[in-house]
């Protein structure tokens, strides 16, 4: 070029060579990481700011006068480990009182559990139900907006009303369960097994039902609102209960079932 006086773009093509390669520079004319300064800038932030990730980042390095784009700040930033920790709520378990004997009798074990569906405006509804692990009856439920501890004992103590407590009540570690409402309620006079976190096989008799109730009502139905589902839901259970057959108990529905029940 210098000799010939032609331009780069001719010499490069005589010379069979790229003009990107002849543009970079020799690993050689390199002092060191050309991003270190902006590394050691970025370490500084995370340091001053450290619940602050790369946009923000990025934004007031350009600020302060980086000529940078967000990719380059986002890889930066990870290489340096840089990444800001999620925080998980910690999970809060139930202590058990009793453990769970085997349902070999009515009113043994009642197995307790909560599922979600929404209506059509997409506001939540949220079901509870209550299962007797012997006769397999839905033994009662609460279809509402939200349920407390409180919504919940209150239930209980309704259907003890009616059929007597359980010598345990079985149940995962959702807030609504592991709460002192419940803890008061069942004081003395019935056991509470929590099921261990993240084993809802452990709790497989409510879970089944869970699964019945949403593949056969849920499921299938658009709920128009809150007691557009109270009435759906209920009338379901009664099916389930008094109609509906369960191969378990000899093809016989489980309100059949408890009815010749001699336990």
């Amino acid at each position: 070029m210098a000799t010939m006086g032609i331009s780069e773009r001719r010499a490069t093509a005589l010379a069979g060579l790229a003009r990107s390669a002849f543009r970079r520079a020799l690993k050689s004319e390199n002092a060191g990481d050309p991003d270190a300064g902006l590394r050691a800038w970025l370490r500084a932030y995370a340091k001053d700011h450290p619940r602050w990730g790369y946009r923000r980042a990025y934004h007031d390095a350009r600020a302060e006068g980086w000529a940078v784009n967000h990719k380059k700040v986002q890889r930066l930033w990870r290489e340096e480990g840089l990444r800001v920790p999620v925080r998980r709520r910690r999970k809060r378990v139930g202590s058990s009182t009793a453990e769970a004997p085997q349902a070999d009798a009515p009113n043994v074990v009642w197995a307790v559990d909560f599922q979600f569906d929404a209506d059509e405006t997409g506001r939540a509804i949220k079901i509870a139900s209550i299962v007797d692990e012997h006769t397999r009856e839905c033994l009662g439920g609460i279809v509402a907006r939200s349920i407390t501890g409180d919504d919940l004992t209150a239930h209980l103590d309704a259907i003890a009303a009616d059929r007597g407590l359980p010598e345990v009540l079985r149940c995962d570690n959702g807030p609504e369960l592991i709460c002192h409402a419940m803890a008061d309620w069942a004081g003395e006079v019935t056991g509470i097994h929590y099921i261990p976190p993240g084993a809802p096989w452990r709790n497989g008799y409510v879970e089944s039902f869970n699964s019945r109730i949403r593949d056969e009502c849920l499921n299938i139905t658009s709920f128009w609102s809150l007691t557009h589902a109270r009435v759906i839901i209920t009338d379901w259970k009664k099916e389930y209960n008094t109609i509906r057959r369960h191969s378990a108990l000899g093809y016989r529905s489980p309100a059949e079932y408890a009815e010749i029940c001699t336990h």
